[in-house]
């Protein structure tokens, strides 16, 4: 039996044991990571897809899957009405069996795994995938994965590793086959080479494409020094910011996908219902709050979506689609 610490309807079990299969590749990979610089002129991931230059194409992808039923359910609404196309889960969280389960019953869906590290909050702790030993300097003094990093315990990026790769084969276990990787807060993408290092060798060595994309790199310049040519690349990735008022929330998104410039790209939405699920689990926090989530999923499920999207030639795609396409030998 595991421990259970609930807050309210939200349920955060902690599993004592573990297999030790999510580990035994730890040793496999964590020798020198051997990355080569990626060309300034690589092939654009659109022509390696067999895709004209001026394509524009959108993968519309729902972050922090599994957080709450709410969150769940506006998900499996937007797959069904077919323009919420791709989403990633977090293991560690309340609603991940729900939405694994969904998965699992539905393997054309494209779902990726949200690599979570944090909890976030105090009131509502994650417990780690991975037992609480192997892993000391990401979880808190009770074992759940603390609320936030600090510069003054540093995090190890072995530990790192353990712990994704638990997450990896949790989902796995659970009969769910996640089609791409993402992390919670980019805190593998943006908080160092080191964990950088980590996430694409972990992306390699369970063949899963990492979230990258080509528009960070001026500013992270050591996630293009590790990357190869026949990684997944996207073009860009759009989010909304707080600075965007509840008022403009539609003339947002209307001006990314007006200007919306060719290539693939991604916009990363948090769509939920503002219901009593949602209100309960965040309260009255406004930045992705319940309000937040419901402008983001009542956008993405509206008319004026569809209308821009064909008026603009926008062409819907998923990670599973990149994938499957890559294999079919379409790599420019």
């Amino acid at each position: 039996m595991g421990r259970v610490l609930a807050k309210g309807r939200h349920k955060f079990t902690r599993t004592e044991t573990f297999p030790m299969k999510p580990f035994s590749s730890l040793t496999r990979g964590l020798g020198r990571l051997k990355g080569t610089r990626l060309p300034k002129r690589a092939v654009p991931l659109a022509q390696r897809l067999g895709f004209a230059p001026d394509a524009k194409l959108l993968i519309v992808h729902a972050d922090d899957l599994g957080l709450t039923q709410s969150v769940n359910a506006s998900f499996i609404r937007g797959q069904q009405l077919g323009v919420i196309n791709s989403g990633s889960a977090m293991v560690p969280c309340p609603a991940f069996d729900e939405i694994a389960d969904f998965a699992r019953q539905h393997p054309d869906a494209d779902i990726g795994l949200h690599l979570t590290l944090t909890s976030q909050r105090a009131d509502m702790r994650c417990a780690s995938a991975a037992p609480a030993g192997l892993i000391p300097s990401l979880v808190d003094h009770q074992g759940y994965l603390r609320e936030e990093w600090s510069k003054d315990r540093a995090v190890v990026p072995a530990e790192v590793e353990i712990e994704i790769r638990a997450q990896i084969e949790k989902a796995r276990a659970a009969g769910f086959n996640p089609t791409h990787i993402d992390s919670h807060q980019f805190k593998l993408q943006m908080a160092g080479k080191g964990l950088f290092e980590t996430y694409i060798r972990v992306s390699r060595d369970y063949d899963l494409p990492l979230l990258v994309s080509r528009e960070w790199f001026v500013k992270f310049p050591d996630l293009q020094s590790l990357l190869e040519p026949r990684d997944i690349v996207l073009d860009r990735v759009k989010t909304i910011s707080s600075r965007v008022r509840p008022g403009q929330w539609s003339a947002y998104y209307r001006e990314v996908l007006e200007h919306l410039p060719s290539g693939v790209s991604e916009i990363l939405i948090h769509p939920a219902y503002d219901d009593e699920d949602t209100r309960a689990f965040f309260g009255k926090r406004e930045e992705w709050g319940a309000a937040w989530r419901q402008r983001d999923y009542d956008f993405f499920t509206g008319s004026a979506f569809r209308q821009i999207i064909a008026k603009q030639h926008i062409k819907l795609i998923t990670w599973r689609d990149i994938t499957l396409k890559l294999k079919q030998g379409r790599v420019g």
